[in-house]
């Protein structure tokens, strides 16, 4: 049975005040200017017309189809071709807990599913390309999904890029500017209006970012339910929250639509050094700027926060864990010994759960999301193999030390 893919998206909603609404087109990329404050920019988010949406959508008896095409009623207009992006595997790693793996997108992370989705805004903006800052994997995947729609790209990072995201940049053609981290906002913001790009990354105080983006992030909670059902539980490696916001809003939507009438309760997992989420459930404000503090998970190491982790957290009854690097790099080498390979950042949310479950009972099973591949860590490739003599006893002397012969 094929499935409309027509779009029911029709316009966006402030989260500020669900009162003010603006046309579908064009994206809001500079949150909602209508309720912002000296403080505080809302971001805001895409409403449909759910009435409209199919009625089979979620049957799993249904043909599917790649790519997030799959859940087109429920995405902006998909206007950009995809990389099959999305269908990433729920790994079982016992007790209850279980690990959704975003590495095996096409670019190797979650950004992925929300660069299919601005990809697609730029196609239908007409934009000349895309422009965003980023050292990371939300460069990495904007820059092939610009490839794939044929569109320019530029990505303003840092020099001290990991190897295996300057060569994803590389490879798919970008425009790569390595400037100070200060520089990068307000030049995206001066290639934009003078070029024409189309900005995929934030450019308020707290974090808004692109109106589109964190739709795509919906379709993980869409496959959790295919997956498992609803879980208890998500622990989600947190940076500016848009990932946490789209998960659950994906949830929140299955409810709507009565497919469902469980709602999970959501974790942000972010590193100690900073956590701006944690800062505004604490003060309770609607977000939140805090200090710079060093870590090497540096994918959610942000200092600026966001409204959508603060509303997703709060609704769903969840709470922001703060976790050392220490604690990440416990659970990447926990996850290492079961076969995968994370990146530092990504290890945040198992990272939470263990932290969290002494204190905290969970009536079901519980589900850890793995951001991104370990290839994407600060520092991979800079401890070179060690020759070893090809004889028996130097073979079987470094076997031995392995506690192997």
């Amino acid at each position: 049975m094929a499935h409309d893919t027509r779009s029911t998206a029709r316009c966006q909603r402030s989260l500020g005040d669900p009162e003010c609404t603006y046309p579908l087109w064009p994206p809001q990329v500079r949150g909602c200017p209508r309720t912002a404050t000296d403080d505080v920019v809302y971001p805001v988010e895409v409403d449909y017309a759910y009435e409209e949406v199919p009625r089979d959508l979620f049957d799993a008896s249904a043909a599917p189809t790649p790519g997030l095409d799959r859940w087109a009623p429920l995405l902006p207009p998909l206007t950009a071709p995809g990389l099959g992006e999305g269908g990433t595997p729920l790994l079982d790693l016992g007790a209850g807990v279980w690990l959704k793996d975003e590495s095996q997108n096409p670019t190797w992370s979650h950004k992925d599913r929300l660069n299919r989705v601005t990809a697609s805004a730029a196609v239908h903006e007409g934009a000349p390309g895309v422009v965003v800052a980023s050292s990371g994997n939300h460069g990495a995947s904007a820059a092939a999904f610009a490839a794939r729609s044929g569109l320019r790209c530029v990505v303003l990072a840092s020099a001290e890029a990991p190897p295996a995201v300057a060569s994803f940049l590389r490879a798919y053609g970008a425009v790569v500017l390595a400037v100070p981290v200060e520089a990068r906002w307000p030049l995206l913001s001066r290639i934009s209006e003078r070029l024409g790009l189309h900005p995929v990354s934030n450019q308020t105080r707290t974090h808004t970012g692109h109106g589109f983006g964190p739709e795509g992030y919906k379709s993980v909670a869409y496959e959790l339910h295919g997956q498992l059902g609803v879980p208890a539980a998500v622990f989600v490696p947190t940076g500016y929250g848009e990932l946490l916001y789209g998960v659950w809003k994906g949830f929140r939507e299955l409810r709507l639509l009565g497919v469902t009438d469980r709602l999970p309760r959501m974790y942000a997992c972010e590193p100690s050094a900073g956590g701006p989420l944690a800062a505004a459930l604490r003060s309770g404000a609607p977000a939140a700027v805090v200090p710079p503090g060093a870590s090497r998970a540096y994918g959610v190491n942000c200092t600026a926060g966001g409204h959508r982790g603060v509303r997703a957290v709060r609704e769903s009854g969840g709470d922001a864990v703060l976790v050392t690097d220490d604690e990440m790099a416990s659970a990447q080498a926990e996850l290492g010994a079961d076969g995968l390979w994370v990146e530092l950042s990504s290890a945040a949310g198992l990272a939470g759960y263990r932290q969290l479950r002494a204190v905290t009972e969970f009536d079901g099973p519980v589900v850890c999301l793995s951001t991104s591949s370990g290839f994407k860590d600060l520092g991979v490739g800079e401890r070179p193999l060690r020759p070893v003599e090809p004889t028996w006893e130097a073979v079987a002397g470094e076997l031995r030390r392995e506690g192997l012969a």
